[in-house]
């Protein structure tokens, strides 16, 4: 897919909790085509310590109001300033980057979508993406606590929502994984996105239950192109850069199994 280098317009940046921001970003040019699961590479400027773009999952694309939506979790210097942007101001992007997830081939397959903490963030548009072709969308969000869990609503327009946090202030406590959905639940395919041990945790749920399953690798990936190298991981097939190969990976490609 063709990649773009945008000057786009914040529209809104919202305040979801002390940690998270939601950007919404505009564009005087229609938007480009992007496919769920990939990312894009963020500029930030004006800080003396983040000298490399950041790489930040596509949250949701709306075409009819041409928005491009990025979730920011608050971490360190760079996301510090990209929440404390402004509506109005501009922020320069390279995207889309990456492969995607992939869709069902049958129609009657039901889809789990596994998140948990920030990882979430791709989730959404896949949700959309994949109830507007007739699929049969189910979200598990995972979080430590209630007001960690973030636009549920939105999550609920695609499909059936169930959480978990590991205080117990909202859905079932414990992690995403021990979750009573997955016992005696049937699903075809299943997406996940968040922290390595709990993706590794739903491969192999995935794995015992024959399920075909994908995961969205979160390594640092400076350039987004395959240059810097240092989103390296190792596969079947040797090493690959996270960010042109990935950052969507089959199971069974991965050792994870092995």
């Amino acid at each position: 897919m063709k990649k773009f280098i945008l000057d786009l317009k914040i529209k809104e940046n919202r305040k979801l909790s002390d940690q998270y921001s939601l950007i919404i970003l505009t564009s005087t040019e229609k938007l480009p085509e992007i496919l769920p699961g990939q990312f894009a590479e963020v500029r930030i400027d004006g800080s003396s310590t983040t000298f490399l773009r950041r790489p930040l999952s596509i949250h949701y694309v709306d075409y009819e109001q041409n928005e491009l939506w990025l979730l920011i979790q608050v971490v360190g210097d760079g996301t510090k300033r990209l929440a404390a942007l402004k509506a109005e101001d501009s922020l320069n992007v390279i995207l889309p980057l990456g492969n995607s997830y992939t869709e069902p081939e049958t129609k009657s397959a039901k889809a789990l979508l596994v998140g948990g903490g920030c990882g979430v963030a791709p989730l959404l548009y896949l949700g959309a993406h994949l109830k507007r072709s007739g699929f049969e969308v189910t979200f598990l969000l995972g979080a430590r606590s209630k007001r960690d869990l973030l636009q549920l609503c939105e999550y609920e327009r695609f499909g059936t929502v169930y959480t978990t946090t590991e205080d117990g202030t909202h859905g079932e406590q414990g992690f995403v994984t021990q979750h009573s959905l997955l016992n005696g639940s049937n699903f075809d395919y299943i997406y996940t996105c968040g922290p390595t041990p709990m993706m590794k945790a739903v491969a192999r749920y995935a794995a015992k239950t024959k399920a075909n399953c994908e995961v969205s690798l979160e390594n640092t990936m400076a350039c987004g192109i395959g240059a810097c190298l240092c989103c390296v991981t190792d596969t079947i097939n040797g090493h690959v850069c996270v960010c042109t190969e990935g950052p969507v990976f089959n199971i069974t490609r991965l050792k994870w199994q092995i």
